[in-house]
């Protein structure tokens, strides 16, 4: 099959990504699981003609040099991908991700009507976290969407790659890819701060030096969004402090006390007997109380104030997870494995079935 052709399936049947590999006919992700093609196995060739068929020069150079390469591309006016390329066994394999056209809106994702409110703050650091897939991307668009349809701001992305594309609305939107417009995260946060934003969104803070900037964009006035690989409040907090040396934990403690603004933690769930995926989440909104938290090193109490900070748009992943459960939205399975304390979830769902 042509790659276009797989492309279109991809599309026609809404999955979420395509594997190529060696050894294997190719693999859909549909509503979070895998499915094979009733096609041939993929051989070596096949894979490697994938590749050159959608690769740069300047892609393959970098397949041959580091074993791997990231980019966005078009496919038509249809969809965009990411797509990953990477030698496995010395054969060349691709994992594409659909990035859909349509920029979702914050409603129809799932997000809370107090989630908004962040987004007319004049400056301050809003996280979303949550594992590999989860639709963080997807969430930071919708809230980028919603920046540049309702103020008048200069947003700057900084994208590894630029997945969705953001035309100029009431705001205008700057988006630099890694590898393309400027050479690291931490650049671009450094000389973004020279280019007069008002938004900026870090595609992923990789590292110390990308959390430093960002942490001090937020805190020299501009609104800042970021994503991590964590999942809940607490944990997100916790390791953006433990990448610091010990030396300087005292004060990054204080500077993210005084800037975070939200963690907007995320997972995405099979829906029980349709298609589709949902999510859930949990939110931390800061409140004096969870800056003092932050401040003197006690976010093992962040969850508890989570569940008491209902009237600031709070909630905790497991009570999102309970409600959505109720509805029969979930599986029993999802429920207590995604859980943060699956015991207690446990319980509480033997307690509504008596």
């Amino acid at each position: 099959m042509e790659i276009s052709e797989l492309l279109q399936i991809v599309v026609d049947e809404n999955a979420s990504d395509l594997h190529l590999t060696v050894g294997k006919p190719p693999v859909l992700r549909v509503d979070g699981r895998l499915e094979s093609l009733d096609v041939d196995v993929l051989t070596p060739e096949m894979t490697e003609s994938y590749v050159k068929s959608i690769t740069s020069e300047e892609h393959i150079k970098s397949i041959q040099e580091q074993g791997g390469t990231d980019f966005g591309f078009a496919f038509g006016n249809v969809a965009r991908f990411r797509v990953s390329v990477y030698k496995q066994k010395g054969f060349y394999a691709l994992a594409l991700r659909l990035i859909p056209s349509k920029i979702l809106s914050m409603e129809e994702i799932g997000l809370p009507a107090s989630i908004k409110d962040l987004l007319f703050r004049p400056r301050g650091l809003v996280l979303v976290t949550g594992p590999t897939g989860s639709g963080k991307t997807t969430t930071l668009a919708s809230m980028i969407d919603t920046i540049n349809s309702e103020r008048d701001s200069h947003i700057i992305t900084i994208e590894d790659p630029v997945e969705y594309y953001h035309e100029h609305k009431k705001g205008l939107v700057t988006q630099r890819e890694l590898g393309v417009d400027v050479p690291s995260f931490t650049e671009a946060l450094r000389r973004g701060l020279r280019q007069d934003p008002d938004v900026m969104l870090v595609g992923e803070m990789r590292d110390l030096e990308t959390m430093e900037a960002a942490i001090t964009a937020a805190e020299t006035g501009h609104l800042v969004f970021a994503t991590l690989h964590t999942t809940g409040a607490a944990r997100t907090v916790d390791r953006i402090i433990d990448a610091f040396p010990p030396s300087q934990q005292e004060q990054i403690r204080a500077q993210l006390a005084s800037s975070i603004l939200a963690v907007i933690s995320q997972l995405l769930l099979a829906k029980v007997n349709q298609k589709g995926r949902i999510a859930a989440f949990e939110i931390m909104v800061s409140t004096p109380s969870i800056q003092n938290l932050v401040r003197e090193n006690k976010t093992f109490r962040i969850t508890s104030d989570i569940q008491t900070g209902a009237k600031y748009g709070m909630k905790t992943l497991d009570s999102w997870l309970f409600e959505l459960y109720s509805k029969g939205l979930i599986s029993y399975a999802d429920t207590v494995t995604k859980a943060q304390d699956p015991d207690q979830i446990i319980s509480k769902i033997k307690e509504t079935d008596r």
